[in-house]
């Protein structure tokens, strides 16, 4: 049977459809995607799959890659940064450090305080709302540069920082020139200036585990600062919309319960914002990983390579000592732990059922919350 050119037996068809029309569909939906997919596979497959190359091979730098002369070696450059020991292991095992108790310390502040942020910019009642969202956000739009100028102003012997805490009677350090990590010296307040043989003599990747437990350098504790400043406007950019869908009659429902303010943020705001947490975890992770401008436009690195990242280490071996197959090497280890992290991060964030049926359990009071001030305004107009 056919009504109005639509054919209703057999697979359900597109009205008045001619034969082939599918096809040719597709093939247009493909030209139309085309200029993206090249885009996709000329500027990151194709540079993806040449460093894979590189890091496999022993280009020196000069003319191609894909050139004769070039000759695969296999996993060489990765054992050369990973089980060799020399001063590329070392540079290595510095640099995860130092960035590890950049991730520890960054991450997880950047998110509070965006996340603090949103609920204070998102409020109704405070005035000049516009005014504070674009204080806050500003310092993610300003150049890097300009930023890197201004805290080393703020941080340099006799900066602005140094002067504040000069008139509250406290001494402050040689931001950019002291490598000494906060743990050790908060130890050495206590007279502990040397750590026991076990830590001392023994490591990981080149670096003594009394090295590892340092905590961050006092250079790296502005890098920190720096991070945090930068990023938390755009996270809390993040979080509004997402509070904004946050319906109100959830929150009543909740205090309907007898939750207190906390309680119905740690119970019922923060499960709502799991996605878009989840979202602003992971690009904070994977920033702060690959944190570079800030190392090679205040401290390149130093004071002794306290200051040292993956991503920098990688643009140093390649560019300033010409070995481009650990360059390389240092990325895709750093793309690894990068993907490592994330799925452990997604691992940790993931849904529990327990709180997953608290979650409707609140849901289903607040609909039947609903239901009952309905029927009882129906009785009430009756």
């Amino acid at each position: 049977m056919i009504t109005a050119g639509v054919r209703t037996s057999g697979r359900a068809r597109v009205p008045n459809a001619r034969p082939g029309s599918s096809w040719k569909d597709q093939v247009a939906g493909w030209l139309f995607c085309s200029p993206a997919l090249l885009l996709v596979i000329f500027f990151l497959l194709v540079p993806i799959g040449l460093a894979a190359w590189v890091s496999l091979s022993n280009w020196d730098g000069i003319g191609t890659p894909l050139s004769s002369g070039v000759h695969f070696v296999g996993l060489t450059n990765f054992r050369e940064i990973l089980t060799q020991p020399g001063l590329a292991q070392q540079d290595f095992g510095l640099s995860l450090r130092n960035n590890f108790y950049y991730v520890l310390l960054v991450v997880p502040l950047q998110t509070f305080i965006a996340l603090v942020l949103a609920v204070v910019v998102s409020r109704k009642r405070l005035f000049a709302r516009g005014f504070f969202r674009t204080s806050f956000y500003f310092p993610s739009v300003t150049s890097s540069v300009a930023i890197a100028i201004m805290f080393q102003f703020l941080f340099s012997g006799s900066g602005a920082i140094n002067s504040i805490l000069g008139y509250l009677g406290l001494h402050g350090p040689n931001w950019f020139v002291d490598p000494n990590g906060i743990i050790q010296t908060i130890l050495g307040d206590f007279g502990v200036h040397n750590g026991p043989g076990a830590l001392v003599n023994h490591g990981f990747l080149g670096v003594s585990w009394w090295q590892w437990i340092a905590g961050p350098s006092v250079a790296m504790v502005v890098l920190i600062i720096l991070g945090i400043w930068t990023t938390v406007g755009t996270f809390m950019l993040i979080f509004l919309p997402a509070l904004y869908n946050i319906s109100g009659d959830i929150a009543d429902a909740a205090s309907v319960d007898g939750a207190s303010a906390w309680q119905k943020f740690w119970r019922v705001t923060v499960p709502m914002l799991r996605p878009t947490l989840f979202l602003v975890l992971t690009l904070g992770l994977i920033g702060s990983w690959q944190v570079f401008d800030s190392v090679f436009l205040i401290s390149q690195g130093n004071p002794a390579g306290t200051t040292l990242t993956p991503a920098f280490l990688a643009y140093q071996t390649s560019f300033s000592d010409q070995q481009w197959g650990e360059g390389a090497a240092i990325a895709f280890l750093l793309f690894g732990l990068i993907i490592a992290m994330t799925l452990i991060q997604r691992w940790f964030l993931r849904e529990r059922e327990g709180s997953r049926k608290r979650f409707r359990g609140l849901l289903l009071r607040e609909r039947l919350a609903s239901n009952v001030t309905s029927r009882s305004s129906d009785v009430l107009e009756a």
